[in-house]
């Protein structure tokens, strides 16, 4: 009994450890995510404010905003340098938030950062004009401690094209495609390494 116990406190310690070494970071600090339309001014210096932090794998950059600006996050420069996302690729560019119809409301936008190296971040609210005037900025993601395996997932699988009306196949089990992040998977919610730590360390505490 003693021998299980001191087994489950080290697990526990392990998972402690763990989602110690990954950082939340509220950009802008207490100014939030925000553009003053009547201004044309930014509500920080967010260029200012990614260059005296440290980022790594596993992160997560938490965007306090609301539904008048955007998160667009790229890793490609061309993009982020024109402020504009219509010609995009799916596969590098992603948008969190924006399309509410009901301006001024509250977000949070949670981002992890999951690919080493330059990560790139604007708003295009106002056709490109948030990002033109200071909402915009670039982080250098470490490897740090790595992915933790709540963000290491594999790849969805490859798309099945459904067999046709006078196909005899029958049609093939419910496939889940993941979503990019722009579509919600991680756009606004909950930070998902604290929900999977308390998974895993309610039946450690029952045992």
């Amino acid at each position: 009994m003693g021998t299980a116990i001191a087994a489950n406190l080290t697990v526990i310690a392990l998972l402690i450890a763990s989602a110690a070494a990954y950082t939340n970071h509220t950009v802008g600090g207490d100014a939030g995510w925000f553009f003053d339309s009547a201004t044309n001014t930014s509500a920080a210096n967010y260029s200012s404010w990614a260059a005296n932090k440290t980022f790594s794998l596993g992160d997560f950059l938490i965007f306090k905003t609301n539904s008048n600006q955007t998160v667009i996050q790229t890793y490609n420069e061309t993009t982020y340098q024109s402020c504009n996302f219509d010609d995009a690729s799916d596969n590098d560019t992603f948008q969190y938030g924006g399309g509410d119809e009901n301006f001024g409301k509250a977000l949070t936008v949670e981002v992890p950062l999951t690919i080493e190296g330059a990560n790139y971040f604007f708003s295009s609210g106002d056709g490109g004009v948030q990002c033109q005037h200071g909402m915009a900025f670039e982080v250098k993601v470490a490897h740090g401690a790595g992915l933790p395996p709540s963000l290491n997932q594999p790849p969805p699988p490859p798309y099945i094209e459904p067999p046709g009306p006078d196909s005899a196949q029958p049609l093939p089990g419910t496939v889940i495609i993941a979503q990019p992040p722009g579509s919600g998977g991680f756009a606004i919610g909950a930070n998902v390494r604290g929900g999977l730590c308390a998974l895993f360390l309610l039946p450690l505490l029952l045992f």
